[in-house]
C-alpha cells in the first residue's frame, strides 16, 4: 500500500519544519528574509516539536494511566435471561405418566425430527391442545398454556417442554475470525465475547483493538482491547436475532517508516503495541553510512480544530547512548510516520519554502491506508 506523492510531500513538509524550529537561530538558506512570509511563520507555529527524553516518556506514561478505562463491573445481567421461541423452532413435549402423549424415541430418529415445529402463524398443535401460541413466548409460558389446556382432560398434568431445534434466531460473525459464519441464539445466552470464541477467535490479521457491532440500523464500535486488557466488561453485549459482529483487518493499524532506513515501508501494529525501537528494527535499522542518527522523527497528526496544532513531531537523538532505551519506551500509535533524515537538519531549510505550502494536505494523512 504505497503512499501517494502528494501525501509524501505533505509528510516531508512537516519534517522539514524541524530544521528551523529545533536549530536555534536557523533561517531559510538561499531565501531572502523578505520571502519568509507571515503565512509561513504562522504555519510553523502550528507544529508542536518535542524531544524524546525521559521527561516526555514519564509524561506520556502518566497520561496513559490517567486515560486507562476503569474496570467496569456494570456488565450484563444474564441471571434473568429467558429464550423467546420463534417460528421454525422445534419443541419436544412430554407428559408424565401418560406415554400415549409422548412420542417414543426411535433408534433412527432424533428428537428434532420427531418434535413439534413452530408454524408460520407462530403456533404449535398438541394432543387436546390445538393452536397454542408459541412464537415470542418463553418455554415457561408455553408449558403453562399446555398445562391449562390438558387439565381439561387430565388431572394435574406434569408437562415437560424443551427446545431441541433452535432455528428461528441467528447472529452473524464476519471478518477476521477463524470460523466466520452464522451462529444460533439458544437458551444459553450468547454474548459478543462468547460468539468470538465460538468462531475460533481472531486471526493474526485481525484488528484486536475494536470490532463493530450492528443491531438494526445502529452500528457501534466495541473496544475489545479495553475488555481484554483492562477488564472493562461494559464492552460486552448480549446478542439478539439479526445482530452482526464484524472484525476488521488491521490494515489501518500501521506505522509508516520512511527516509534513510534499510527497508522503508509499513509496519503492522499488533495487539501488543509497537514502540519506536521495534519499528526501526523491523525496517532494517538506519543506514549507518548516510543516516543522521540525530534526525529520527515521529510525525503524529493532530486535530488542528481542537488543539490548534497541525501535527506533533517527536525527535529522537539516536546518537545518545540512552537513545534505544528511550525508543523502546516510546509507544507508537496507528498511522504514525517515522522518518529518518540523511542530512544535517540545517540543510532542510533549503527546501522548506517549496514543501511547506503542501501542509494543507496533511489532513489527508488519515486516508493513506484507505487507498
Amino acid at each position: 500500500m504505497a503512499l501517494s506523492c502528494k501525501s509524501l510531500v505533505s509528510i516531508l513538509a512537516i519534517l522539514s519544519m524541524t530544521g528551523c524550529t529545533i536549530v536555534p537561530g536557523s533561517h531559510f538558506e538561499g531565501i531572502d528574509s523578505g520571502e519568509q512570509t507571515q503565512n509561513l511563520e504562522q504555519d510553523l507555529e502550528k507544529v508542536n516539536i518535542q524531544i524524546i527524553d525521559s521527561l516526555l516518556i514519564n509524561k506520556k506514561n502518566k497520561a496513559r494511566i490517567a486515560a486507562k478505562p476503569l474496570s467496569s463491573t456494570a456488565g450484563l445481567n444474564l441471571n434473568n435471561y429467558e429464550y423467546k421461541i420463534g417460528v421454525g423452532d422445534v419443541l419436544t413435549i412430554g407428559v408424565w405418566d401418560h406415554p400415549e402423549l409422548t412420542i417414543p424415541a426411535g433408534t433412527q430418529r432424533t428428537a428434532e425430527f420427531d418434535g413439534f415445529r413452530v408454524q408460520q402463524d407462530g403456533t404449535i398443535t398438541y394432543a387436546y391442545a390445538p393452536n397454542i401460541p408459541a412464537a415470542g413466548k418463553t418455554i415457561s409460558q408455553v408449558r403453562n398454556e399446555l398445562v391449562k389446556r390438558l387439565s381439561r382432560v387430565i388431572e394435574d398434568p406434569q408437562v415437560d417442554v424443551k427446545v431441541v431445534g433452535f432455528r428461528s434466531q441467528k447472529t452473524y460473525i464476519t471478518g477476521e475470525v477463524k470460523q466466520p459464519g452464522i451462529y444460533p441464539v439458544t437458551d444459553n445466552p450468547l454474548t459478543l465475547i462468547d460468539a468470538l470464541n465460538q468462531a475460533g477467535g481472531l486471526t493474526a490479521e485481525a484488528d484486536w483493538r475494536t470490532v463493530t457491532f450492528t443491531r438494526g440500523n445502529k452500528t457501534e464500535v466495541i473496544k475489545l482491547d479495553d475488555f481484554y486488557a483492562h477488564g472493562d466488561i461494559s464492552q460486552n453485549r448480549l446478542l439478539q436475532h439479526g445482530d452482526i459482529v464484524h472484525v476488521n483487518r488491521n490494515d489501518a493499524q500501521k506505522i509508516f517508516v520512511l527516509g534513510d532506513v534499510k527497508k522503508a515501508g509499513s509496519v503492522t501494529l499488533n495487539r501488543y503495541g509497537l514502540n519506536l525501537a521495534e519499528a526501526l528494527s523491523d525496517s532494517g535499522g538506519l543506514n549507518e553510512a548516510t543516516a543522521d542518527a540525530n534526525g529520527v522523527f515521529v510525525l503524529r497528526k493532530s486535530n488542528v480544530e481542537q488543539t490548534g496544532v497541525i501535527a506533533n513531531v517527536y525527535q529522537l537523538h539516536a546518537k545518545n547512548i540512552a537513545a534505544m532505551v528511550l525508543a523502546e519506551q516510546f509507544e507508537l500509535q496507528p498511522r504514525d510516520i517515522v522518518y529518518v533524515t540523511s542530512a544535517p537538519l540545517a540543510r532542510w531549510n533549503r527546501v522548506i519554502s517549496l514543501l511547506l505550502p503542501s501542509i494543507a494536505t496533511v489532513d489527508s494523512v488519515d486516508d493513506l491506508t484507505a487507498n
